[in-house]
């Protein structure tokens, strides 16, 4: 049967079993959108009011689910918009697919309206950028960038879609569901080296990373760890992917990172870091493993060969996938005198959580108590990137149903899409963002693509006032000497009623747990604007206290 580009493109993602996409419509992929009018129920379009929130609910949906999130732009503006989501989900390693509408091939070259080279564009931000020309190759470009997004280390693929292109016609068949691509499977060798290895250390860590991890993976890797008494550190933003319960668990290596875990790492003499590319915040800098060479003996595992060796030389790298690797390891675990390495570790994790009042009318660490009492063991949890990001990220127990989605990027504004995406994704679950004024102005918008998808979450806006991390760099470097960090916002809660959301000021930290609770019988979705001071800019140390030290290093 003869059907045009768009038909096909269509087809063939409800064949691989795509079934939303995301994004905001244009002119040149009009033949997308008209083939998307059929299939509701099927692969619905999810309609955003900007790019860049299409973007972020797409990577939020492949971090979520595993399969890519699909993200549909126009061309120009639209593609750089877009461009937040690509990023994100480069670094956050999950799997996506950006379509970006394009000028027709016969005006390609001239600078046309609107038009970019998007391979040259996204050459070196997406794991790959592709453009079709030829209607006919739509089932083996689409296949080639679904297997592309998910293998390996999983990541964005960017497909351009001329505009005729897609008008023109085809007899070709669409895509169905691909074959499974069986992850890499560990040498038996190297299992029994990396057991040898552990075996013989003193002081040895656990450090995982990514997404993508399947239950049983999971499960292995835990049980493993468990009866071996081996501490484990979650690579930044993957608390999510060990059960926080496990006596084995020790906190998260990344942004703020706590001195015990530094120690654990720093003081390790063998660290096993499984699925992990080895990141900025998840090595403090680059500072607790030497370059190249780290001093701790690395057994570092990853599907993806281009990530060993990438940053630190191993003293044993294996190409394996990490979930087959847990499960070729769990067979049998290792014994060593490190019991009280991983109970110092386990202690220090535990003592975190005891915080001293905070100078704010809204306590956040007694509102993190109180959370970590109610939420249910399936909450979904999101945030974007500013100071406040600390609670989620280090004041919630992440049992093994609950998720944390939220960008290794640092981009702001990712938390509310997100939070939208998930609500979509699991309906039925109870998901809660956590947001700053200036975080929840990057895309307040989309609560009107919330209400429109009946997907309101419950977002809470910690509200100080300032831009807080940047406030923070500023006075420990330039004390007293404030520039472009304070803001003027408006009234979030009626912003928040103006889209059908509940919405609701908290002015102080007893009124919390009822507004909360209404919060969640809101059939709407809700916003609970919280009062916070900006002196409250972390749980132990204040801005006064930064400015004053800072101030005092610049006399000495």
């Amino acid at each position: 049967m003869m059907q045009n580009g768009g038909e096909l493109l269509v087809q063939s993602l409800v064949g691989l079993g795509a079934t939303k996409a995301f994004g905001v419509p244009g002119e040149s992929y009009l033949a997308v959108l008209d083939a998307l009018h059929d299939t509701g129920g099927q692969l619905d379009f999810v309609l955003c009011r900007n790019e860049g929130g299409a973007g972020f609910m797409a990577a939020a949906w492949g971090k979520l689910t595993g399969s890519p999130g699909i993200c549909m732009v126009t061309r120009g503006p639209g593609a750089t918009n877009a461009a937040i989501g690509v990023h994100t989900a480069m670094q956050d390693s999950v799997p996506m697919i950006l379509f970006v509408g394009q000028v027709g091939t016969d005006m390609k070259g001239r600078e046309a309206f609107q038009e970019i080279d998007y391979p040259a564009m996204y050459g070196r931000v997406a794991k790959w950028a592709v453009e079709i020309d030829d209607v006919e190759r739509i089932p083996e470009i689409l296949a080639r960038a679904w297997k592309t997004a998910m293998t390996g280390r999983p990541g964005p693929v960017v497909v351009a879609l001329p505009e005729n292109m897609l008008t023109s016609r085809s007899d070709a068949a669409p895509l169905g569901p691909l074959a499974k691509i069986a992850e890499p499977q560990p040498d038996p060798d190297a299992v029994q080296e990396a057991r040898a290895i552990l075996g013989a250390a003193k002081r040895p860590v656990i450090l995982y990373g990514g997404c993508n991890w399947s239950d049983a993976g999971r499960a292995a890797l835990q049980e493993f760890a468990e009866a071996s008494d081996i501490p484990v550190v979650t690579a930044f933003r993957f608390a999510d992917r060990f059960d926080n319960n496990s006596p084995v668990f020790c906190g998260e290596a990344g942004v703020g990172m706590v001195p015990s875990v530094k120690r654990l790492i720093g003081e390790a003499d063998v660290i096993l870091a499984i699925n992990n590319r080895f990141g900025e915040n998840s090595t403090d800098g680059y500072t607790l493993l030497d370059v190249p060479i780290p001093k701790q003996r690395l057994i570092h595992v990853h599907g993806a060969e281009s990530e060993l060796g990438k940053v630190y030389q191993p003293a044993l790298g294996i190409q394996a996938g990490h979930d087959a690797f847990a499960k070729a390891l769990a067979e049998v675990p290792v014994k060593g005198d490190w019991g009280a390495w991983r109970q110092e570790g386990r202690a220090a994790y535990e003592a975190a959580f005891d915080l001293p009042d905070l100078p704010s009318p809204v306590d956040m660490g007694k509102v993190m108590a109180h959370l970590r009492a109610v939420l249910p063991e399936d909450a979904i949890v999101t945030n974007g990137a500013g100071n406040f990001a600390i609670w989620p990220g280090k004041f919630i127990k992440y049992g093994p149903s609950m998720r944390h989605i939220a960008p290794q990027s640092g981009a702001m504004g990712y938390g509310v899409p997100a939070a939208i995406a998930a609500k979509i994704a699991h309906p039925g679950r109870e998901v809660v963002c956590f947001t700053g004024d200036g975080d929840f102005q990057m895309n307040c918008q989309e609560l009107a693509s919330a209400a429109q998808a009946g997907a309101q979450p419950i977002i809470l806006i910690l509200n100080n006032g300032i831009y807080g991390t940047i406030r923070a760099h500023q006075e420990q470097h330039y004390p007293a000497r404030v520039s472009g960090t304070t803001m003027v916002s408006p009234d979030f809660a009626a912003l928040a009623r103006a889209y059908g959301f509940h919405g609701e000021r908290v002015e102080t930290t007893d009124d919390f747990a009822a507004a909360y609770e209404r919060a969640r019988a809101a059939k709407g979705g809700a916003v609970l604007d919280l009062a916070i001071s900006e002196e409250a800019l972390t749980p132990r140390v204040t801005l006064s206290q930064m400015r004053e030290a800072a101030l005092e290093a610049q006399k000495g």
